[in-house]
């Protein structure tokens, strides 16, 4: 009796174990980095599929963009991906600059200055990136310190800008204003203080075993999958791909600089896991800290402030590009940021604008990574994509 009564039961776990069960995670989950809905078919603890649902941060970008100018658009881009409105503004000021014809017109200390201010709002964003990410796995003191660290960066913008999140700074044909006096030598001091720190976070994070062991092997994301689906940045970087547009399309100031491309060699598990994603973050700071130097050392030196110095281009009171289409991308830092545009050729306002948000095609890979993973691993893979939901919806 007691024989039947136990096989009874076994049948009976057997049969709930086939069924699936459907996992909401979000749109308010603490580790989904903004507001994500993830759709989860699980079998106990594995994931049999992830699907991403989206639509609860739409900013509505590209409908202001075609009811506004082309300068009074610069603040919206600011607000796509929060983390890096320097890097947004850049991208989209300098398609509207080639539109007019004039991106050779530039001066070079606005060039110089521009990628400076980017470089530093890179290293802000990845700081994020990084520090969320211990979080997720369980790491709270790097947090901390990346959120100490930011926070010079962060001051810093402000004291440039007046702004400390949103900053609208990059102006087409110029600035809204040239740098304040001492800001170059301010950069300087920052980067001699931040590389010790960097290596500290190296140690307290990048080498440790648990987090290596809960990174290593997670979510390993092929080459051709990545292509396949669109990725760009430190994700497609991560998995072995040598792909950054500062070094491939050559603008602004990045072919006068000097620096590196990170790529993931799974060096702790394969290439292209969660841990090669957050190394080439990592090494990306580093590269990062040179462009800042050689940029700051050529604002003190060959391209000094001058009292006739105006950071504002003399531009017409409209600002009306020839009819055209034209398309313009840029490295973010979470990938190749891209404005497409279609002119008119008789009003300010562009007639059409498609954004391409680098988050909203690394994000559509989740679906494949998670697949047979166990849930707890599905936030390390979520987290090492990195992704601002603002960009994401649009």
């Amino acid at each position: 009796m007691q024989n039947n009564a136990l096989k009874a039961y076994q049948d009976k776990i057997a049969a709930a174990a086939t069924e699936d069960m459907v996992l909401n995670m979000g749109p308010q989950h603490p580790s989904t980095h903004g507001v994500l809905r993830l759709e989860l078919i699980t079998d106990g603890e594995i994931v049999k599929e992830a699907i991403p649902h989206m639509g609860y941060l739409h900013r509505c970008f590209e409908k202001h963009a075609e009811s506004l100018t082309y300068q009074q658009t610069i603040p919206f881009t600011d607000r796509m991906d929060y983390l890096a409105s320097m890097n947004n503004s850049h991208a989209w000021v300098m398609g509207v600059e080639r539109m007019l014809g004039i991106d050779n017109d530039i001066p070079k200390r606005v060039e110089y200055i521009r990628v400076l201010v980017c470089e530093l709002n890179r290293i802000s964003s990845h700081l994020i990136a990084l520090g969320t990410y211990g979080i997720d796995i369980g790491a709270f003191t790097p947090f901390l310190w990346c959120f100490r660290d930011r926070e010079h960066i962060t001051s810093m913008l402000e004291w440039a800008s007046g702004s400390r999140l949103l900053y609208n700074y990059i102006w087409i044909g110029g600035l809204f204003y040239d740098l304040p006096v001492g800001f170059e030598e301010r950069c300087l001091e920052f980067v001699t203080y931040f590389k010790p720190k960097l290596k500290e976070l190296n140690q307290l994070l990048t080498d440790n075993q648990i987090f290596i062991s809960r990174t290593a092997n997670v979510g390993v994301l092929p080459i051709d999958v990545a292509i396949n689906y669109g990725c760009s940045g430190p994700v497609l970087r991560g998995s072995g791909v040598k792909w950054d547009l500062r070094r491939i399309d050559n603008y602004s100031a990045y072919p006068e600089l000097e620096f590196d491309i990170p790529v993931g060699k799974g060096e702790m598990g394969s290439v292209g896991d969660c841990w090669d994603r957050y190394k080439v973050r990592v090494d990306e700071i580093t590269e990062s800290l040179k462009m800042i130097e050689q940029c700051s050392n050529r604002l003190l030196t060959d391209l000094k402030r001058t009292p006739d110095f105006d950071p504002r281009a003399k531009l017409p009171r409209k600002i009306i590009p020839k009819a055209q289409e034209y398309y313009m991308r840029a490295e973010s830092p979470r990938g190749e940021l891209g404005f497409y545009f279609v002119a008119d050729g008789k009003t300010e306002i562009p007639q059409r604008v498609k954004s391409r948000g680098p988050s909203f095609n690394n994000l559509s890979v989740i679906s494949e990574l998670s697949k047979g993973v166990m849930i707890a691993d599905l936030i390390a893979i979520l987290g090492s994509i990195d992704i601002v939901l603002g960009e994401v919806d649009r």
